[in-house]
């Protein structure tokens, strides 16, 4: 592909020890050759990396001291010829040495533009470049193994596979159409069809069983810990995530507002949500965080319904428990260190099938039990990601979705003994769809939309 030479910053701009400048085009070597004095860049090797400083070849001032890495394509991750310049981390640095890179002729890049050449480049497939933000973005190890499986095309090659088993079932369709004189090609019928469709249907049901597993680890579990004021939300928050986020005091209604926080609970990635204590009040301020924790009790994954083992059960707790019905829920017995006044028998009762977990956050206990029973709901659980193939992708999901209906739609067809080369229609859609997953038939403005949730410089 021509296309014009671009750069960005491409770590994290702060204060750190190293900084990167990334160069990709046909003329990345010899933009970075107009500023960069040491080896002639246009002569080294590619995959070589050189000490030098860059000078502003208007002022011919010293601008940076670096070292320049030098990779010649194709044996790169665009597939285009890539500079790397490393300078000192921090921000008036870094952004000297871009301004004078862009100064030299070159654009600067647009999110995500890197990836998009690679995927554009044949280098990478389409869910193989989404696997790359999925891997900078991943809140766990197991997330982080999810993504790094389909990077490395597990994901591609299972579709693939899955497209390849659907094309020559058409194939075979339109041969005993257009050549039925030909006795040596096998005559696809109703029975062979379904047989070789059904395959396909049980895989794309399998990846679909998936989803919500991979999307957990991909996104984050919406956690949301709910309750009356003063029974311990926030000490349970802080013990999650084992640092103070939340402020604890024995007085009630503390928490004014919502406060949010990742933590990794047995490789799930969970977005705790610590809520205002929900109860009727007459403080404005109060009475905005009581309704904003009615709000994310809605949208949560789910429930962690705080109860005081030292405090009656109230018609505010059983008013929680309504609100809750249908939702995951898991329901902490906290303040265990204190005499009981708490209701057993009744809270077993209005807990129905929920699970019930003991525990004293002050004095460190039950938060293992805890994070079993989260575990156990969601993955039933240890979490495998070693040969399992997850999805992850609300778009590849939407997809694989729209495949398995187009499919069933074809057998369905085929069961009632419709025109093969009617059914074949279907099944040739399911093809399709599956090729959007991995980017075979994709349109310009769903790469644009895709691209730019990138980070700048990847």
């Amino acid at each position: 592909m021509d296309t014009d030479t671009i750069s960005a910053i491409s770590t994290p701009v702060g204060e750190g020890a190293i900084a990167i400048v990334r160069l990709s085009g046909p003329e990345a070597v010899a933009r970075a050759n107009k500023i960069f004095h040491g080896k002639e860049l246009e002569q080294v090797a590619s995959h070589t990396i050189h000490y030098g400083k860059l000078i502003d070849p208007k002022s011919n001032e010293l601008v940076e001291e670096v070292m320049v890495s030098v990779m010649r394509a194709p044996k790169t991750f665009t597939r285009e010829d890539i500079v790397e310049i490393n300078c000192h981390g921090g921000l008036v640095s870094v952004n000297r040495v871009l301004e004078l890179v862009l100064d030299s002729g070159v654009r600067l890049a647009e999110p995500g533009e890197f990836t998009k050449r690679a995927f554009l480049n044949g280098r990478i497939d389409l869910s193989q470049a989404e696997a790359v933000m999925d891997l900078i973005r991943a809140k766990t190890d197991r997330a982080m193994n999810v993504a790094l499986k389909q990077m490395d095309g597990r994901l591609s090659q299972l579709i693939q596979q899955l497209r390849q088993q659907l094309l020559e079932t058409v194939a075979q369709v339109e041969v005993n159409i257009d050549y039925p004189e030909y006795d040596d090609v096998e005559e696809m019928t109703n029975e062979l069809m379904i047989e070789n469709t059904k395959k396909v249907h049980q895989e794309i049901e399998r990846l679909l069983q998936t989803a919500k597993q991979g999307k957990i680890l991909r996104e984050g579990l919406g956690t949301a810990i709910v309750g009356r004021p003063n029974v311990g939300k926030s000490s349970l928050m802080n013990a999650l995530v084992h640092e103070n986020k939340a402020i604890v005091t024995e007085v009630p209604g503390t928490t004014r507002d919502v406060i949010e926080e990742y933590v990794n609970v047995r490789g799930v990635p969970l977005r705790l949500i610590d809520t205002a204590g929900i109860r009727d009040t007459e403080d404005l301020v109060e009475k905005i965080g009581v309704e904003r924790s009615r709000q994310v009790l809605q949208e949560a994954d789910l429930i962690l319904l705080v109860l005081n083992y030292g405090d009656e059960l109230t018609e505010e707790d059983e008013k929680l428990f309504e609100a809750v019905q249908g939702m995951d829920v898991i329901v902490i017995v906290n303040k265990t260190d204190l005499p009981r006044k708490l209701d057993m028998d009744r809270l077993h009762e209005i807990a129905g099938e929920h699970t019930i977990v003991n525990t004293a956050i002050i004095e460190e206990e039950g938060i293992d039990q805890l994070e079993t029973a989260i575990s156990e709901i969601f993955f039933e659980g240890d979490l495998d990601t070693g040969d399992m193939t997850y999805v992850s992708n609300v778009r590849h999901v939407q997809l694989l979705n729209q495949a398995k209906e187009a499919l069933e739609d074809a057998m369905r067809g085929m069961e009632e003994d419709m025109p093969i080369d009617i059914v074949q229609i279907d099944v040739r859609r399911t093809w399709e769809l599956l090729g959007e997953i991995v980017g075979d038939s994709v349109s310009d403005s769903l790469l644009d939309q895709l691209f730019s949730q990138f980070c700048l410089g990847k």
